[in-house]
């Protein structure tokens, strides 16, 4: 016969047992989230070694601070610990010569001609330093590790010293650079994708001494075109701010390529779609994406790339454009639209892998990552910008 008693007391064990071991992770800081994501272990898998180096494989192997910044990014939405200290520990060691307190870490990191493995490219890009110092604050303050939280500070306060530029007649601009984006005296070069609203908020209000705020204020001039597009690349100065070519391009001279809106342009969708609409800058900031909205509402998928004047140069977008602008659409309330580029996802996801579209490409995942993760709600931006997680 059943000892009911005894079968009681063996399940509370359990529970207790359990209860000490989720406790024990937890004070470790090796707490996951409440609900797996498979679609971040699988992008580990692929593209993160033990080490904590994001490895892309379409880019001859190379690794890039914004791939180490991102990924500590989805490594904060799901509550992985482990994988998050050993980013920012390879991201130290080989990119900041050990002290991400000394200096902003180099962009590109991969083989040299000559064989070895280093520095490629010593150079810091400013969008990868600013997802990089808001994952560390996010960092410290959900785990409430200290050292984290100040180390996002510091670098942060970097950026603004050496990458934030005040331009006459325009505003205040964060440029990709400290270096190689200023060619004379009244012309700078911007990424309109490097200024997401919602990490300019959250650093404004963090230190309103620092020039974030006016940084957010010049958003809409920045990625505003006739075409209602917006642009890979602007130039501002004293004509104010134009479309133009990648400045990599005009090294040797003037340019026949026509400015475009592809690759780059793609997350400031994603950026504005997945802020709050309250914070500053969200709102007239989609007002100025209006050839996307009406492209879409006649067209299944977005285009690769357009011109500045709205015309398609152009029509076949990889599968993480149809992520990058879910957000955007779903914020639209345009929700037919939205299901079509999820419904694409769902046909292009790789069952073997876990992850999107015939060639699984990088950038593609983690464009992804982000659209897939705010829309299963694994996280929200507050209005200032601070981080809501699905774990916390």
């Amino acid at each position: 016969m059943l000892n009911v008693g005894w079968m009681k007391g063996k399940i509370a064990l359990r529970q207790a047992m359990t209860a000490v071991l989720v406790l024990t992770c937890c004070l470790q800081g090796g707490c996951r989230a409440e609900a797996p994501w498979p679609l971040w272990d699988a992008y580990a898998q692929k593209f993160m070694d033990d080490q904590g180096r994001v490895i892309d494989h379409s880019g001859g192997d190379r690794t890039t601070t914004e791939g180490e910044a991102y990924a500590m990014f989805f490594a904060l939405v799901a509550g992985d610990r482990s994988r998050f200290d050993k980013l920012v520990k390879w991201t130290e060691e080989n990119l900041a010569q050990g002290d991400l307190t000394a200096r902003l870490p180099a962009w590109s990191w991969g083989k040299a001609p000559d064989g070895s493995w280093k520095i490629l490219d010593n150079h810091p890009a400013s969008d990868a330093d600013l997802w990089m110092a808001y994952a560390l604050c996010e960092a410290g303050r959900l785990w409430k590790y200290p050292r984290y939280e100040k180390l996002g500070d510091l670098m942060a306060s970097r950026v603004a010293q050496q990458e934030v530029v005040l331009v006459p007649g325009v505003g205040t601009l964060l440029i990709p650079g400290a270096e190689g984006f200023h060619p004379d005296e009244t012309t700078w070069f911007v990424n309109p994708s490097y200024m997401p609203p919602q990490l300019l908020e959250y650093f404004a209000k963090r230190n309103p001494a620092a020039p974030w705020g006016s940084v957010l204020e010049s958003l809409p001039a920045v990625v505003h075109t006739d075409g209602g597009f917006v642009m890979d690349w602007v130039k501002a100065g004293g004509s104010g701010v134009q479309a133009s070519v990648s400045p990599a391009k005009l090294v040797n001279g003037p340019s026949t390529d026509a400015p475009v809106g592809s690759y780059d342009a793609i997350r400031v969708y994603l950026w504005l779609g997945m802020a709050d609409p309250n914070t500053p800058g969200v709102t007239a900031g989609m007002q100025e994406l209006g050839g996307m909205m009406a492209y879409l509402k006649a067209h299944p998928f977005p285009p690769q790339s357009v011109d500045a004047t709205g015309k398609v140069l152009s029509p076949d977008a990889p599968v993480g454009f149809s992520a990058a602008v879910i957000p955007y659409l779903h914020t639209l309330g345009m929700k037919s639209e939205e299901r079509t580029q999820s419904d694409r996802m769902i046909a292009l996801r790789d069952d073997k892998t876990g992850l999107f579209g015939r060639d699984v490409a990088y950038y593609d995942q983690n464009l992804a990552l982000f659209a897939t993760g705010w829309t299963e709600q694994r996280f929200r931006f507050e209005k200032d910008g601070k981080l809501r997680l699905k774990w916390k």
